[in-house]
């Protein structure tokens, strides 16, 4: 199983992760589901009168501080909610987490930074209230799918960007992650195929509404953005999963190759046949969270 977490060159790295037989196993290894304690719409972060929410999962027969995960649903940085998200933070909780399933700000309410603000804030709380829920506050790892995939690797690569903090409490505390499982992400926003797509008349209106401009207009906002871009020796592991019929901008390419260099641990899974939105499908969705599931238990959960 261990491959899919070494380092090898990228192009061994891609030909094994298409089908791993392993995976076919893999839900056959994990342990009985816990059963569940639901606490929702818990305020974690507050700008004036605004309010951000989040439903936390956690298992209820639990003793000791357990790792918790940040989950950050997609919809192109305009839509969604965190009930998006709920189902797959639930199963987390099943599996030995305290889970979350955050709200944020959408693009129609707030342009970029804000919405990695919200998850940095997210990740304080967790912090903030680590004895409430039984958290052990040095190991936090954080997941999403598409937009949530994007954050999450930029949760995992902007430790210390003051730009990116914001002021959503809790300030005395880290918003620094120690895993990842970035979904369908994009996490090189200085791409050619990025200008184009925001170059073009009219520009792509997902881009432009969540960056303010193409990346020709606001390339300094765009490395801002970049999970590639604040990448340092000091980041933690990160396993991108997507699909097989998903842009080839998702297999992270470039992060991963500089991750390789400074001898952080990586992955990528490729699901067979499976499209951008993998996780509404059961067969993709179980392929995905087992996946991260055993990635987090490797690099979150303590050797007994």
């Amino acid at each position: 199983m261990g491959t899919i977490f070494s380092n090898p060159s990228l192009d061994t790295h891609m030909k094994i992760i298409l089908r791993l037989p392993w995976i076919l196993l893999l839900a056959l290894t994990l342990p009985a589901k816990a059963e569940v304690l639901t606490f929702e719409d818990l305020t974690y972060a507050t700008y004036g009168s605004r309010e951000l929410k989040l439903d936390l999962f956690k298992p209820a027969n639990s003793s000791g501080l357990m790792p918790a995960i940040v989950g950050i649903h997609g919809g192109g940085w305009r839509k969604g909610t965190k009930k998006n998200f709920g189902r797959h933070a639930r199963y987390f909780a099943e599996h030995g987490y305290v889970a979350v399933s955050i709200e944020y700000r959408l693009s129609g309410e707030a342009p970029f930074p804000a919405h990695i603000e919200d998850c940095k804030a997210a990740v304080r709380w967790l912090r903030a209230n680590a004895e409430k829920y039984g958290i052990d506050p040095d190991r936090i790892g954080a997941t999403g799918h598409s937009a949530g995939g994007h954050l999450a690797s930029l949760l995992a690569t902007s430790s210390g960007v003051k730009e990116l903090e914001g002021e959503g409490g809790n300030q005395e505390f880290s918003s620094a992650i120690q895993a990842a499982v970035p979904m369908g992400a994009q996490s090189d926003f200085e791409t050619p195929r990025i200008r184009a797509m925001t170059a073009q008349p009219g520009g792509s209106e997902i881009w432009i509404q969540f960056m303010g401009g193409s990346l020709d207009e606001q390339e300094a906002l765009y490395q801002l953005a970049s999970p590639h871009h604040h990448l340092d020796a000091e980041d933690p592991p990160q396993m991108f999963i997507t699909g097989e019929r998903d842009n080839t901008d998702t297999h992270a390419v470039p992060i991963r190759t500089s991750m390789v260099e400074l001898s952080i641990p990586s992955g990528l899974l490729i699901i067979p046949e499976a499209p951008h939105p993998f996780l509404p499908e059961e067969r993709w969705r179980n392929l995905a969270l087992s996946t991260a599931l055993y990635f987090f238990d490797s690099y979150l959960k303590t050797t007994e």
